[in-house]
């Protein structure tokens, strides 16, 4: 039973960083594309801006933002800090510039042609791995803690939390420089229903196999 167990959390640490890796170099393509962030790119993209960093560079902003979110979620709502969130933590700068360094080699031109399937590509790497973080169950990565942080304090649903949250993040990252296009919008409108989708599909895949090992 040990060993079946072991061999359970090893498969669903691999499916985080899995997610991990996409999420980060979905984000670092929607950057790239200069059509607009996600909420959260927005507040990376920002900080980088603010802090005089090179796009090249926003892996670093990626890293430090999440590390203050990380100490304000361990002192604030500690029960939420746990394995999935430092596995999420270490890699995550790191992906997030393999992605910046990865979209010029692929889009080799800025053409509204190569922005639009940029930031598709972005889009779809960003929600198939959150999803896929999601159906991985091992915590919550410090932006998600933190908003758990908000709820507990606030006592309102999370949805409504999540929404509210989402703008602050995009007013924080636009007053900072990030970029804010039609991408920003998109994401709002879509990226909940998608990834709730995406992370049902992978569960049907490979959800059963986790519990079976």
């Amino acid at each position: 039973m040990k060993g079946k167990d072991k061999r359970e959390q090893i498969a669903r640490i691999i499916l985080a960083l899995a997610g991990i890796l996409l999420v980060g170099v979905g984000i670092s393509f929607n950057a790239a594309a200069s059509l607009g962030n996600d909420p959260i790119g927005i507040v990376y993209d920002g900080i980088r801006n603010a802090a005089g960093l090179s796009a090249h560079q926003l892996g670093m902003a990626s890293n430090i933002t999440n590390i203050v979110l990380l100490v304000i979620v361990f002192f604030a709502g500690r029960r939420y800090v746990n394995i999935g969130t430092l596995i999420y933590l270490a890699p995550y700068g790191v992906v997030v510039s393999l992605g910046s360094w990865l979209y010029p080699l692929i889009f080799r031109s800025q053409t509204l042609v190569t922005q639009i399937c940029g930031a598709t590509i972005g889009c779809m790497l960003l929600y198939t791995g959150v999803a896929m973080f999601i159906v991985a169950d091992i915590g919550l990565d410090p932006f998600t803690g933190f908003v758990m942080v908000i709820q507990d304090a606030v006592k309102k649903e999370y949805r409504y939390v999540k929404i509210a949250f989402d703008v602050c993040c995009v007013a924080l990252g636009f007053l900072l420089g990030g970029k804010l296009g039609v991408i920003t919008i998109i994401t709002a409108l879509v990226a909940g229903p998608l990834i709730q989708f995406l992370a049902g599909i992978i569960k049907k895949l490979i959800g059963r196999r986790l519990e079976l090992q």
